[in-house]
């Protein structure tokens, strides 16, 4: 007799990886480079921009999948209708919070805001859906904690960004799990969803200072419109890790983004980092270790608990 151990979908394990290094790369240095190179842009333009060119880059992706049909049936479906409604809210809002980031040179404070959110939804699910927590996640909970209350003494002020940014994100992947929609479908309804209200941002920018977008620089309308592209594209890197990977292994990749983010932030844009705030990151940086150390642990001695027996 001998215990078979490997999951399903472990030979396609390393295209995920390489996948999922794609997705949360491209999160980690070319978004933020993308907003940053717009800067200039008013906010509401660029977050405009970003779900009205969205929308048709996502049609044409579902098209290409032969998944409208999943899109037709959520729109046709009150009840996911409404919560979707809810979660466009949540994502729009993280999205405008992190443009915002970007473009008050806090980047670093959006990193922290990414490196805070697994542990918030972990919190969500305790305190919302009554999931119950192992020690370890307790902990690292805590120690994330103490991470925020130093980095707000070293700010002189509560990290607002980094807490809107774990907060709206971690809100939203608590909604997203209630509802019945698969991924792509479901941001192309909240894409829709939101496209009228983006379309009223548009009108207001151009009423009060004329869009970039129809100005003079070729360049920057070029970038804005391609907005919906920038979004889609680690989206789909990040789909196709996900068939591929185990969930606590993609639960660790995650943390390349806000690394990445952190690491453009202070080498490459310039912003402050002093010992106050390194200590403040090491303490969230040691509770995301311990969170995904546990993740991993809990992951591995279920799938061996969960091991078919068979025959030699």
């Amino acid at each position: 007799m001998s215990i078979k151990t490997n999951l399903p979908g472990d030979s396609q394990a390393p295209a995920g990886v390489i996948y999922a290094v794609c997705g949360y790369g491209w999160w980690a240095l070319v978004t933020p480079l993308y907003f940053h190179a717009i800067r200039e842009v008013p906010a509401l333009e660029q977050l405009s921009w970003r779900v009205v060119s969205g929308i048709p880059t996502l049609l044409f992706f579902l098209w290409m999948l032969g998944r409208l049909g999943e899109l037709k049936r959520a729109l046709l479906d009150r009840r996911v209708l409404g919560m979707l409604g809810i979660s466009s809210l949540l994502i729009g809002a993280n999205w405008f919070i992190f443009l915002w980031a970007v473009m008050t040179d806090r980047l670093s404070h959006a990193s922290l805001g990414y490196y805070l959110s697994p542990l918030v939804s972990v919190l969500l699910g305790r305190l919302v859906l009554g999931e119950r927590l192992r020690g370890v996640q307790w902990f690292a909970i805590a120690v994330a904690a103490v991470g925020v209350g130093l980095m707000a003494m070293a700010m002189d002020g509560l990290p607002w960004i980094a807490l809107a940014i774990s907060g709206s994100f971690a809100f939203y992947g608590l909604v997203r799990k209630q509802v019945n929609a698969a991924p792509a479908p479901g941001l192309a309804v909240e894409m829709i969803l939101l496209a009228p209200l983006m379309v009223a941002f548009m009108v207001i920018v151009q009423v009060q200072e004329g869009m970039a977008a129809l100005g003079p620089d070729a360049f920057i309308t070029t970038l804005l419109v391609l907005g919906g592209v920038q979004t889609m594209v680690p989206l789909i890197f990040f789909a196709a890790g996900a068939k591929r990977l185990q969930l606590s292994t993609l639960g660790i990749l995650q943390y390349i983004s806000p690394t990445g983010q952190l690491i453009l932030a202070v080498l490459v844009l310039g912003e402050s980092f002093d010992t106050g705030r390194l200590v403040a990151f090491a303490c969230i940086w040691a509770a995301v270790g311990l969170y995904s150390g546990d993740a991993l642990l809990h992951s591995r001695r279920r799938a061996f608990d969960l091991a078919i027996p068979g025959e030699t």
